[in-house]
C-alpha cells in the first residue's frame, strides 16, 4: 500500500476504504453503524491509517446485528434530521439491512447503505477472494435486494470516485421525497489508494428542495377558508417545530380538527381542543373541505369515503406517494413541498381571510371542542377500566404518560402503547412503527435516538412478538455497550395481537374467532424477557398487575436517572 507520496504531483495518498471514511465526516455523517465482515479490511485498515494520519471520521460503532444498524440510523434521523451511514457485510448482511430500508423508504427516512462487494478477481490483486465465502457470496445483481426501497443504487468502480460517489449519495437521500440509498463497494476497489487532499472539503453537491407553488398555496387557502366543515388529516408530524406550532395555531383559529389515524408521527398535541378521535367516519360524512398532511393512507376507503361534492388537498413531500404502486386518494391540489414550509406557508395565506369567517368559525368551534374533550374523557375513562390482571395496553398507555409527565421524552410504539390515553403536547414526544410494518424497528430506534440526545427519556413500548424481532440479544448489547439507558416496556399478551386483531376485522363470526385458540397466532410459551435483560445487567421487572405498574414505572425511570443503565419491564396485558 503506497502511504507516502506519490508519483503524480507529489500528492500524498489514502486508501480508498480510508477516503470514504473521511468523505462521510465531511459530508455531516457523524455515526456509521457498522456489521463488519471479511470484505472489511480495507474498511478496518482505514480506520486505522486515518487515525494516524490525524484525518476526521465519523465514529464507527460495533453493530452485533444489520437489524440494529438500520433502526439505529431511523430513530437517530427522527432525533436529529440528518441522515447517518450503515456498512454492512457483502450480500449476507445487505439481506439483513432489506427491513429497515423498505422500513425508512416508507417513512422518508434518508440514509446511507453501503455494503461491501465479493471480491471480483480469484488472485493477481490486493483484496482478491481469499476464502470460500468469497465465492459463496457472489451474486449478479447485489443491489437488487434493497433496489426497491432505495432512491439510487451505485457500485463504487475506482478508488478516485470516492467522494463524488459519496456527495451525490448524500445529496441524492436528502433530496425530497427523501429516503436511503446504497453503494456497494468491492473489496479490491478499497484496497487502492487515492490523493487524501479534498478529503474535509464541503460536498460538491446540493439537496434539491421542494417548495409550495403560490397559486396552489392560495387555492388550498381560499378553499379551507370558504368550507363549512374542514378537516385536517395528520399521519407523519407537522415537520419540524415551526410546523407544529403553525399547525396547532391554524386548527384552533379556524376551528378544524385534526385526525391523526395511524399516526406515525404527532402532529398535534393529544389535548389540543381541535384533536379529534382517530376514527376518520364521522369526520368524512360532514367534512366538505379536507387538508391531507404527508399521509400515507389517511383513512381506509374500503371502510369510509370523503363525500362526492368534498375538495382534497394533500401537502407532503411526495404527496402522491410515487412510489407506491397502488393508492388512489382523489387529490384536487397537490401541494409538493417540505412540511413544515408548507403549513408556516398556509396558515399565513389563510390569516387575511379569517376576519370575513369570524362568525363560521366561532359557529363550529365549540361544538368541536367539546366533542372532542368528550371523546378524549371517555378514552381516558376506558384506559381507567383496563387496571386488572392482565391489564388492558390502555392502562398501560395511562400509566407511562403520568409517568413522564413533565419530563422531557420520547416514545416509541410499535404495536405497544396506543396513543389515545397518553397526554403529549410536544413534537418528537411520538412515533409509531413505520407503515410498511417491518417488526423489530421500536428498540434500535429508541437507542438511535438516545445515541443523538443522552439527556432525554427515551422509551421504547413494543410487543412481545416486535421485541422478540428486535434481536433483543444485540440491542441489550449495544446498549450497554455504548451506555443507552432506555426504558423498554414490552406489552405481553403471548401472541400475535395484530395478526388476531385482523382475522376478526374480515371474519368476525368466522371458525377462528370460535376457537378456543386462534391458529397461527399463539406464542405460548413465552420467554422470560426480564432474564434476557439481565444477561446484559440491565434492570428487569414483570408485572402481572396493572394496581403494581405505575410503581413499577416509577422505580424504573428512577433506576434509569440514578444508575444511567437500561429498564425493562415485562407488562403482561389482555389478548
Amino acid at each position: 500500500m503506497d502511504t507516502g507520496e506519490g508519483v503524480a504531483g507529489g500528492s500524498r495518498r489514502i486508501t480508498a476504504g480510508g477516503a470514504l471514511l473521511a468523505r462521510l465526516k465531511a459530508v455531516g455523517v457523524d455515526y456509521i453503524f457498522a456489521n463488519s465482515g471479511t470484505d472489511f479490511p480495507p474498511i478496518i485498515e482505514g480506520l486505522a491509517e486515518a487515525e494516524a494520519r490525524g484525518v476526521a471520521l465519523p465514529q464507527a460503532l460495533v453493530m452485533p446485528h444489520e437489524s440494529a444498524s438500520m433502526g439505529m440510523a431511523h430513530g437517530y434521523f427522527l432525533a436529529t434530521g440528518r441522515a447517518q451511514a450503515v456498512m454492512a457485510h457483502t450480500n449476507v448482511g445487505l439481506a439483513n439491512c432489506a427491513i429497515g430500508a423498505i422500513n425508512a423508504a416508507t417513512e422518508h427516512v434518508p440514509m446511507l447503505l453501503f455494503s461491501g462487494r465479493t471480491p471480483t478477481t480469484e488472485k493477481g490483486r490486493l483484496g482478491s477472494r481469499t476464502v470460500p465465502i468469497g465465492w459463496g457470496q457472489e451474486m449478479r445483481d447485489q443491489a437488487a435486494l434493497v433496489r426497491e426501497a432505495c432512491k439510487w443504487d451505485y457500485e463504487l468502480r475506482f478508488p478516485e470516485q470516492v467522494a463524488e460517489v459519496v456527495d451525490r449519495a448524500m445529496a441524492i437521500a436528502g433530496s425530497a421525497p427523501r429516503g436511503p440509498v446504497y453503494v456497494s463497494l468491492p473489496r479490491e476497489v478499497l484496497c487502492e489508494t487515492c490523493p487524501i487532499e479534498g478529503l474535509d472539503k464541503p460536498s460538491s453537491v446540493a439537496p434539491a428542495k421542494a417548495a409550495a407553488h403560490p397559486d396552489d398555496l392560495a387555492a388550498a387557502a381560499a378553499l379551507l377558508a370558504a368550507a363549512r366543515h374542514p378537516v385536517i388529516f395528520a399521519q407523519r408530524g407537522a415537520g419540524d417545530d415551526a410546523g407544529f406550532a403553525a399547525l396547532a395555531a391554524l386548527a384552533q383559529e379556524w376551528a378544524i380538527p385534526v385526525c391523526q389515524y395511524w399516526a406515525v408521527q404527532l402532529a398535534i398535541a393529544t389535548d389540543h381542543p381541535m384533536s379529534a378521535a382517530p376514527d376518520p367516519r364521522p369526520l368524512l360524512e360532514e367534512a366538505d373541505a379536507i387538508l391531507v398532511i404527508d399521509a400515507l393512507a389517511p383513512w381506509s376507503p374500503n371502510q369510509q369515503e370523503p363525500r362526492a361534492d368534498c375538495t382534497i388537498v394533500h401537502l407532503g413531500q411526495d404527496p402522491l406517494y410515487c412510489r407506491v404502486p397502488v393508492r388512489h386518494f382523489r387529490s384536487d391540489i397537490s401541494i409538493a413541498c417540505d412540511v413544515g414550509e408548507g403549513i408556516v406557508a398556509l396558515r399565513a395565506a389563510m390569516e387575511p381571510k379569517r376576519a370575513e369567517c369570524a362568525g363560521v368559525i366561532a359557529a363550529r368551534r365549540d361544538r368541536i371542542a367539546a366533542a372532542n374533550a368528550g371523546t378524549r374523557s371517555a378514552a381516558i375513562a376506558a384506559a381507567e377500566r383496563g387496571n386488572g390482571a392482565p391489564m388492558s395496553k390502555e392502562w398501560v398507555s395511562l400509566c407511562l404518560s403520568r409517568a413522564i409527565e413533565n419530563r422531557d421524552a420520547t416514545v416509541l410504539s410499535e404495536l405497544g402503547c396506543p396513543l389515545a390515553p397518553m397526554t403529549l403536547s410536544r413534537r418528537g414526544s411520538w412515533y409509531q412503527e413505520p407503515h410498511s410494518g417491518g417488526l423489530g424497528w421500536s428498540f434500535p430506534a429508541a437507542l438511535g435516538m438516545q445515541l443523538a440526545d443522552r439527556r432525554r427519556l427515551v422509551v421504547a413500548t413494543m410487543g412481545d412478538g416486535s421485541y422478540i424481532f428486535s434481536n433483543p440479544v444485540a440491542c441489550h448489547q449495544i446498549s450497554e455497550a455504548l451506555e443507552l439507558p432506555l426504558l423498554v416496556v414490552i406489552l405481553n399478551n403471548a401472541e400475535w395481537g395484530a395478526v388476531r386483531q385482523s382475522v376478526l376485522g374480515i371474519y368476525p363470526d368466522g371458525h377462528a374467532a370460535r376457537a378456543n385458540a386462534m391458529p397461527l397466532t399463539g406464542l405460548s410459551p413465552i420467554p422470560d424477557f426480564a432474564r434476557i435483560a439481565e444477561a446484559s445487567r440491565a434492570y428487569a421487572r414483570t408485572v402481572t398487575d396493572g394496581a403494581d405498574l405505575e410503581r413499577a414505572l416509577d422505580d424504573a425511570i428512577r433506576h434509569i436517572e440514578t444508575h444511567r443503565t437500561l429498564a425493562l419491564l415485562d407488562v403482561r396485558v389482555r389478548p
